[in-house]
């Protein structure tokens, strides 16, 4: 089973390229992670920001590898204590299935990304920068199955 983390926003940060390459490393024989970075519409003056936001959905589902099983990182989605993260985890590796996590714009997903996913994910009520939530989800992943493989990276 291997993963995308399909995010809307191109040229991260140093700081979070280089944080997301550190979890990625580590998850690499556990879960291979791959960053998918999708153009964001275009905002500003003059611009409509729902049409940005639709053209942000139509990159990310064309990005949505076929058959995987998604799941929409979304402040509406299920807030999962990392155990509960590591049994999700387990779950999907018994479907099988390759996963695509979603990360959508500054306004969110387009109804039809969110119509698209199996799941929605919820990082808590905090609103965080994009780019860093692409780090934190990367750590929650590692968090997930690290627990997993009985390592002692999670001491709760």
């Amino acid at each position: 089973m291997k993963a995308k983390l399909i995010a809307v926003g191109e040229r991260a940060p140093r700081w979070v390229a280089e944080g997301f390459g550190e979890y990625r490393k580590r998850l690499s024989h556990w879960l291979p992670l791959d960053l998918v970075e999708v153009e964001p519409g275009v905002r500003g003056k003059g611009r409509d920001a729902a049409r940005a936001m639709q053209d942000e959905g139509a990159r990310v589902l064309a990005a949505i590898p076929k058959q995987a099983w998604v799941v929409a990182l979304d402040g509406g989605g299920r807030r999962w204590s990392s155990e509960e993260l590591a049994q999700r985890l387990e779950h999907w590796r018994g479907q099988g299935r390759d996963l695509a996590f979603l990360i959508g714009g500054p306004e969110g997903h387009a109804q039809e990304v969110l119509t698209r996913a199996e799941e929605s994910w919820s990082l808590g009520p905090l609103t965080l920068p994009h780019m860093l939530v692409r780090l934190v989800a990367a750590e929650q992943l590692y968090r997930a199955a690290a627990l997993l493989a009985n390592h002692p990276y999670h001491r709760a």
